[in-house]
């Protein structure tokens, strides 16, 4: 793996919801290094929709284009129409030759489409970044972009009798079960992999099912990992400890601390690898070209116990060292000088500006070290909140923002029909997802032992056997649910 420059600790798949099915984070996962995308096996047609720019305002005419993508592989007259929905980065058209839900329209024959999300990707849906461009960003345009995209494309393509089915995973899952819940008309059915459906300023439960993750893994380890974070924070309130630090860790430059923020920024960054093992935990494996395949619990667990690289604390800075090829640079004024910038070729080329706005104004998700059972310390929800106001000047309540999201979409307490909800036991998201079954047409299936959008992957023969039940479970859903 490599961490080259700031834009790899933006780049999720996210999976993910991302490349991959990624996450969302409210923070971006950095630890992310693609090899050249493989050559699709499969005619894959990118394409450009003409699509609104305001959905809530009659009186704006302004349109832009937006990316997806066509294959009709499966596809056999009268079949269904499955709907991939993007999110938080560029989406990439691997979807279309590999995942499950083209095993499921294999047997259905379904046509194959895949919308990416207004302002990540190549989808510009105005000339840049700024504040004044962002207002046109949020999780309900997102929906309005997928309802019109859904009503022209019917039309145009002769599939208004058609069942449409809605996939997605992290934010992209709970969009899929938002379209739902909020378009019952559009939509038929959705599958929402791994959605945090309930908005929080504050999450350090995501951190507690990292303790709990890597202590299933090896029950030493999150302590190990505690106690070398808790030696670093003590070091960093000692100004004659920094140029030891700045070697152990391999950092750009001479350390310094000028504040809260920097010390939190750092601490953040070097927690990072057992956040992206704890969350993916190899489920991302080859899929688009990964690199970073080892990351896993078992591999940074092994590292921490390995008592020959000296104390927990050196261990923590080995593990940091070897995943970076190049230094690492974990100044807060850089972190701010990249996130300010409002270009196209800036911040946005990576989707890390645009979410950390839609975590500021929608969503919150801030993983936290608010809590004594989780391995960390030193990221408090004060540093997220001050990293709001420092990069889009915002005075408004991240709190009154996510209480409307709730609001908006009802959080746990959804009222709709044939959604499925997946989740991984590993996966921190879980925390803020559908776990149980809320109705016989709203059931959750909970996969024991398995990361963040699992379900969403090819199957490969060396799956658990609960992970290949729960694909089974959403195919015998979507057989039924296509039938009524």
């Amino acid at each position: 793996m490599v961490l080259q420059t700031l834009s790899d600790f933006f780049r999720i798949c996210l999976l993910l919801m991302w490349v991959l099915c990624v996450p969302g984070n409210a923070h971006f996962t950095r630890f992310r290094k693609f090899q050249n995308a493989p050559s699709l096996e499969h005619a894959v047609d990118e394409n450009w929709f003409v699509q609104r720019l305001d959905h809530f305002n009659g009186a704006d005419s302004r349109v832009w284009k937006q990316r997806y993508f066509v294959s009709d592989r499966f596809y056999k007259p009268g079949g269904p129409v499955f709907l991939m929905i993007g999110a938080e980065t560029s989406t990439s058209p691997l979807w279309m030759q590999s995942g499950a839900w083209l095993t499921y329209a294999e047997r259905f024959g379904a046509l194959c489409l895949l919308l990416e999300h207004r302002f990540y990707g190549l989808s510009h849906p105005t000339e840049d970044l700024s504040l004044e461009s962002l207002r046109f960003l949020s999780s309900q345009q997102a929906l309005a972009d997928l309802a019109h995209f859904r009503v022209v494309t019917a039309e145009s393509r002769g599939l208004k009798s058609s069942k449409w089915v809605v996939f997605g995973g992290s934010y992209a899952g709970s969009l899929a079960a938002w379209f739902r819940l909020k378009y019952p008309h559009l939509v038929h059915a959705s599958v929402a992999s791994s959605a945090p459906v309930y908005a929080t300023v504050n999450f350090p439960e995501y951190l507690e099912v990292v303790w709990r993750s890597l202590a299933a893994e090896n029950p030493e380890c999150p302590k190990l990992v505690k106690n070398a974070s808790d030696t670093l924070i003590a070091r960093l309130k000692d100004p004659s400890t920094y140029n030891s630090i700045t070697k152990d860790f391999g950092l750009c430059s001479k350390l310094k601390i000028q504040s809260e923020m920097d010390s939190a920024y750092m601490l953040l960054y070097l927690a990072e690898p057992f956040m992206l093992a704890v969350q993916y935990d190899q489920e991302t494996r080859a899929f688009a070209g990964m690199v970073d395949s080892k990351i896993s619990r078992k591999a940074l667990c092994d590292l921490m116990s390995d008592s020959s690289r000296g104390e927990p604390y050196d261990r923590y800075a080995a593990i940091a060292r070897i995943f970076s090829q190049s230094c690492i640079d974990v100044r807060y004024s850089y972190y701010l000088q990249y996130m300010s910038s409002t270009g196209w070729s800036g911040a946005g080329a990576s989707g890390a500006r645009p979410w950390v706005y839609q975590t500021c104004t929608e969503f919150g998700f801030y993983q936290s070290t608010d809590s004594p059972h989780q391995p960390f310390g030193g990221f408090p929800i004060s540093f997220f909140l001050q990293q709001c106001r420092d990069i889009f000047n915002m005075n408004a309540s991240v709190a009154d923002a996510v209480q409307q999201t709730n609001e908006q979409y009802g959080g746990y307490d959804i009222r709709s029909t044939r959604i499925v909800f997946p989740n991984g036991s590993i996966d921190p998201w879980h925390a803020l997802g559908v776990i149980k079954n809320i109705t016989d047409d709203l059931p959750a299936i909970f996969i024991k032992g398995t990361a963040h959008c699992a379900d969403m992957e090819q199957a490969r023969a060396s799956d658990l056997p609960q992970l290949t039940q729960a694909r089974q479970e959403i195919f015998l859903l979507l057989q039924k649910w296509l039938k009524e």
